[in-house]
């Protein structure tokens, strides 16, 4: 009995050294991180993006797709009715203005001028004989007139009287004949006009950028049903394009003419500084939008029409305003921000916003200038939680 209760107290002791050693060791490891984190009072802390809230003066950007077009195009018809003689330009051709593009062959108009200019030829000598008689009997009765007026009575008053109905006549013979001349002048005018129509010629410098005939077809006059009518060929202007593009009626107050405007051609890797030329003036009230149009030089024929265009202005500047990056804003339908403070915690305040630029906002409400915020992911953060600030560029991280 007695060595029982000795072996039961050896186990106690036994136990109680355990106990006492085991929290010797975690009062040590305890004080020993505790020196640890005193020397290193960030090693646990998250490092996240910041940037500070600053005045500067913002832009609020419109961007508009559209696509480049000729200044101006057309497709050629013939004014009369013909076979194509000859065509003498094809697809990609450039011409001038005034250039020969196509001859007609209209061998009923020719043979209708060749009698009229023998009918106008005919007048004119129908003018030379009514005149002689014309001349003939004025003289006439200008003679008996005088014989007359000398010696009275001498010649029969019926002698007189027709001399002078003779002289009347033929001044009447004199006037038609003229007017037949005319007639025939204009006749012979008109069928020139028609063989010039024969030749079609460019209206505008272009380039030819369809050919709908050969030679040998028969071209209708322009004039005629547009579904008989066939063109010769299509000429654009390409030397100067057209950009038009729609904007909507909240916008359209800043849209005047000499505005500076960015044109970016994806296709061509191009960037065109140029100036709004003109706007329609008018609100379409079915798409609520004002059509607005920007030149674009191309002398050199780089740029085609067809390519697609995208156009850059600045519809609102706003000086010194309070700019938070972009890329601080939350995606909720309120915004907010992480503002961080002095002693690096985490604040989360809602913003009303202002003019937007491409990098940075306008904030009207909600922070101060000068207050840090926070940049980039929000993930792996929490209102209310100390974080070490690091100052980056926006452009290099997003807020989620």
């Amino acid at each position: 009995m007695i060595h029982s209760n000795h072996h039961s107290r050896r186990t106690l002791l036994f136990v109680a050294g355990v106990v006492i050693g085991l929290g010797a060791i975690w009062l040590f490891v305890r004080s020993n991180r505790n020196a640890v984190a005193s020397h290193t009072p960030n090693a646990e802390l998250t490092i996240v993006g910041a940037a500070k809230v600053q005045r500067e003066s913002l832009s609020r950007e419109l961007v508009f797709d559209s696509e480049l077009r000729p200044y101006q195009e057309v497709e050629l018809h013939a004014k009369v009715a013909g076979y194509v003689q000859s065509i003498n330009v094809d697809i990609g051709d450039r011409v001038k203005e005034g250039d020969l593009i196509a001859t007609l062959e209209l061998p009923e108009a020719q043979n209708d001028l060749d009698r009229a200019l023998a009918s106008q030829h005919h007048s004119e000598e129908e003018i030379k004989r009514a005149e002689a008689a014309y001349e003939e009997a004025k003289l006439a009765l200008n003679r008996l007139r005088q014989i007359e007026k000398a010696r009275p009575n001498l010649i029969a008053q019926q002698e007189i009287e027709t001399a002078d109905m003779r002289e009347k006549t033929t001044s009447a013979g004199l006037a038609g004949a003229r007017a037949q001349a005319a007639a025939s002048e204009a006749e012979v005018k008109k069928l020139k006009t028609m063989l010039q129509y024969a030749r079609i010629t460019a209206p505008f410098d272009g380039v030819v950028t369809e050919r709908y005939a050969d030679k040998g077809a028969l071209i209708q006059a322009g004039t005629s049903s547009s579904t008989q009518a066939m063109p010769l060929v299509r000429l654009s202007d390409n030397k100067r394009l057209r950009l038009v593009f729609p904007v909507s009626v909240s916008s359209v107050a800043g849209i005047v003419p000499g505005k500076s405007v960015q044109v970016e051609i994806p296709g061509s890797h191009k960037t065109i500084a140029a100036k709004i030329t003109r706007t329609s003036q008018k609100v379409n009230t079915s798409t609520r939008t004002m059509n607005a149009e920007v030149d674009v030089a191309n002398d050199d024929y780089a740029l085609i029409p067809g390519m697609y265009a995208t156009v850059r202005l600045d519809a609102d500047t706003k000086p010194n305003a309070l700019a938070i990056p972009v890329e601080a804003l939350s995606r909720a339908k309120n915004p907010t921000v992480y503002v961080i403070d002095r002693d690096g915690v985490i604040e989360e305040r809602k913003v009303k916003l202002g003019i937007e630029a491409p990098e940075k906002v306008e904030a009207l409400e909600g922070v101060n200038e000068g207050d840090l915020v926070m940049i980039g992911s929000r993930t792996q953060v929490k209102p209310g939680q100390k974080v070490v600030a690091k100052s980056l560029d926006p452009k290099n991280s997003k807020a989620e």
